[in-house]
């Protein structure tokens, strides 16, 4: 279970900063109103927050985050902004994902 509130918290995080950067992109460059840097700087706001909720030293957390940081960017990707994925978007994000899981699963020594 430790696992999955992990990785599910993970997700969360990732989610917070993928919409807290792409508010203002909508903004700088989609012309959206510049309101949209209000929920933009809460959701940034709430990404710090997030990262203090993680179990394990904050190095490795930054760390093993990088690797659900990616797969939830490309699944951004391809829900939001509809752009197709590659097999080598798939195989990267594999890739960082097993990095996380070697980061925050292995056995730690005391």
């Amino acid at each position: 279970m430790f696992e999955v509130k992990t990785i599910a918290l993970f997700i969360i995080t990732a989610l917070a900063e993928i919409i807290g950067c792409y508010l203002p992109y909508l903004w700088l460059k989609e012309d959206k109103s510049i309101l949209l840097l209000i929920p933009a700087a809460i959701s940034l706001a709430l990404f710090a927050w997030l990262l203090t909720l993680h179990p394990v030293a904050a190095g490795r957390v930054y760390a093993a985050y990088g690797g659900v940081y990616v797969c939830v960017a490309l699944l951004w990707l391809w829900g939001v902004d509809g752009v197709k994925l590659t097999v080598w978007d798939v195989v990267g994000a594999t890739v960082a994902l097993l990095g996380m899981a070697i980061i925050i699963f292995a056995p730690k020594s005391a």
